[in-house]
């Protein structure tokens, strides 16, 4: 196997030494899992991708990131804020789907139905003063689902976006690389 010597200022000997032990002590182990993924990252770039982060889970407590490109997005509000459901196509060509809901918060106990009178419409603005409250808390949540195909999609997405999905999909424009 051919050596390659690498000059690492003093100042980036520390980094260096973190990713050593993040890898298992291998300098070189290092160094080819980071030039991987900038390759990686590079390549999709170029071909249109950008990288994509979402946060999934309950309270949105995990994050994903994936190379991808978005296809559309649908938004519903209510009473109990934003639900939003994100389609992309990731470099792989497969299909993901990221589903979020906000935080709620449910008026509880024996005065429940009079809070939820009073959070609604007009009465919202005025606001219920009384001392007899109650309130429920739920963190916000997400959800992360990968399919391969289109018609896997449509248990996954509102029926608006997925025919949406569908026609930009069927839609899409061929690229034709040129060398002019």
């Amino acid at each position: 196997m051919p050596n390659k010597t690498i000059y690492i200022s003093d100042d980036d000997l520390p980094l260096l030494q973190r990713a050593q032990e993040l890898t298992g002590g291998n300098l070189s182990g290092a160094i080819v899992t980071a030039l991987r993924r900038l390759v990686t990252v590079e390549e999709a770039k170029h071909a249109g991708f950008d990288e994509i982060t979402v946060k999934v889970g309950l309270g949105s407590s995990a994050v994903k990131r994936f190379l991808g490109v978005a296809l559309g997005e649908w938004t519903a509000s209510s009473v109990d804020g934003e639900e939003t459901y994100s389609l992309f196509r990731t470099a792989k060509g497969r299909f993901a789907v990221h589903h979020s809901k906000p935080e709620l918060h449910t008026p509880a106990g024996p005065d429940a139905e009079r809070s939820r009178k009073w959070s609604t419409g007009w009465r919202g603005w005025i606001g219920d003063w009384s001392p007899d409250q109650a309130w429920m808390r739920t963190p916000a949540q997400a959800t992360f689902a990968v399919v391969d195909t289109v018609e896997e999609l449509e248990p996954l997405l509102p029926a608006e976006l997925y025919v949406f999905a569908v026609q930009a999909i069927q839609d899409e424009p061929v690229v034709e690389d040129l060398d002019i």
